[in-house]
């Protein structure tokens, strides 16, 4: 199962020339909101699904490599993931739990011992 993630990316140091096929390339590997571009350095972020499988290591290498090539040329790629499923925990509690429960003796620490 692919978990969601909320990806922000900030890529400074792109060649002038390269700044819309960056954004492109990074585009194909990640649904980004948009881009702002203040002075030179990219900033971009938006949540999806990785792919089957696929960890959030190593999906910022293949996002990185992306952009190296549509730069031309190595420069500075920074990602932030973020898993947005927060986990958690249910209980089902039936009859036996109930009368287990409300017996003061053997609830907390002190079942342990029994």
């Amino acid at each position: 199962m692919s978990r969601c993630y909320e990806m922000f990316v900030r890529v400074s140091g792109v060649a002038p020339d390269k700044i819309e096929a960056v954004k492109n390339a990074a585009e194909e590997e990640w649904r980004f909101d948009g881009w702002y571009d203040q002075n030179g350095e990219l900033t971009a972020c938006g949540q999806d699904r990785l792919c089957g499988g696929e960890t959030a290591d190593e999906f910022a290498q293949r996002l990185a490599k992306a952009v190296w090539t549509a730069n031309g040329g190595g420069c500075r790629v920074e990602v932030h993931a973020t898993c947005q499923e927060v986990p958690y925990e249910a209980y089902c509690f039936d009859e036996d739990d109930y009368r287990r429960l409300r017996d003061p003796v053997r609830q907390g620490c002190r079942e342990l011992f029994d």
